[in-house]
């Protein structure tokens, strides 16, 4: 579909052009800063999310979709043998690269939407990518996770919720079933970019007709969180 082709290619132009601060929205700072009170909760459902990676373990050879500039790629190395790291930004890659300095960790600059995985792997992870999946790709993108994972393999995922003020003070969400939102970055340059939000039920259900067993949550406000194995 031509628009949703045009939305995906500024959504990478997008994340490009975001990389340098990137950062901030995750670490609550310039525009992302919603106060204290909103920002210690904003920290308290982060590390909720930590918490649950580190709980489920992901051992052996990990695939990070949509790796970014590494916020997660660093927890994975906690129990991972070897991250194979995937972005369309090598910008975002440079960010990752220097935060991890891992040698374990190999990175691929690829556009995930035209991407075939080389190997299969133990766990595939992926953070804030599923919302910028079109729903027109949505069963497309997860038989790129079944054609990733290795036997017996295992997915961790993370996304956002709609919540007005997990956003920039200056952006504005049209609404919980809206599938695209505009974008500004600091310098003013405006995008549209891919914004599907979940939860639970709606994505578990998603899921299970895509021949998935899936356990997903929140932690509150912010994030949703889960794993999955293919039935």
């Amino acid at each position: 579909m031509h628009d949703e082709g045009r939305l995906i290619d500024e959504q990478i132009a997008y994340y490009r052009a975001r990389a340098a601060e990137y950062d901030d929205w995750f670490f609550r700072r310039g525009r992302y800063d919603h106060g204290v009170l909103e920002n210690a909760q904003w920290t308290s459902e982060a590390d909720t999310l930590v918490k649950a990676l580190r709980e489920f373990k992901p051992r052996g050879h990990v695939l990070e979709l949509a790796c970014g500039t590494g916020l997660f790629t660093k927890h994975l190395l906690q129990d991972a043998n070897s991250i194979t790291a995937v972005d369309s930004s090598s910008e975002a890659i440079e960010i990752n690269r220097n935060r991890c300095q891992d040698f374990r960790v190999q990175y691929l600059q690829a556009n995930l939407f035209e991407w075939t995985p080389p190997e299969q792997f133990d766990v595939v992870f992926f953070s804030f990518w599923l919302s910028h999946v079109p729903a027109g790709r949505f069963a497309a993108f997860w038989e790129l996770v079944r054609n990733s994972l290795a036997p017996g393999g295992r997915v961790f995922l993370i996304d956002s919720l709609y919540e007005p003020k997990s956003t920039a003070r200056n952006h504005q969400l049209r609404g919980p079933e809206a599938t695209s939102v505009t974008r500004l970055l600091d310098d003013g340059r405006q995008f549209e970019i891919v914004k599907v939000f979940y939860q639970p039920v709606r994505l578990m259900a998603e899921l299970d007709s895509l021949g998935w067993e899936s356990s997903i949550a929140t932690t509150g406000r912010h994030f949703l969180y889960g794993h999955c194995r293919c039935r």
